[in-house]
């Protein structure tokens, strides 16, 4: 049954080279298994992939996020590692210095080399 069965998120890229460089070296992730068709990453004891598509960077919304227990240290690490956080103004959503404050978490969001909106998350 799937109540038993991990999730994994499929991440669209362009330019799979660009991609792979992006989430190995900029965000620090570990090629679990490549091929033609995927390149596949272990993130804290679960996988996501990215695949070839000319359709990268499309989505209007997050399409991974990863769970983290201090946000504020995260997001400086990341911004050490090159990584630009987005800005958001809507209602509902407002980040100051890229970090928005949620009733029920604290998020920050940053876009892949190939477009895609990606997150970091604290929950409250």
């Amino acid at each position: 049954m799937l109540t038993g069965a991990p999730a994994q998120a499929a991440i669209p890229a362009g330019d799979m080279e660009r991609a792979k460089r992006f989430y190995r070296d900029t965000l620090g992730l570990t090629i679990s298994r490549e091929g033609e068709d995927a390149v596949h990453f272990e993130s804290g004891g679960t996988q996501f992939f990215i695949y070839p598509t000319s359709n990268a960077g499309q989505a209007p919304h997050t399409l991974a996020a990863w769970l983290v227990a201090d946000l504020d240290a995260e997001v400086a690490d990341l911004r050490g590692r090159g990584v630009t956080f987005e800005e958001y103004d809507i209602p509902g959503l407002k980040t100051v210095n890229g970090i928005a404050e949620l009733p029920t978490m604290r998020g920050a969001w940053f876009k892949d080399s190939e477009g895609n909106i990606l997150a970091v998350s604290q929950p409250r």
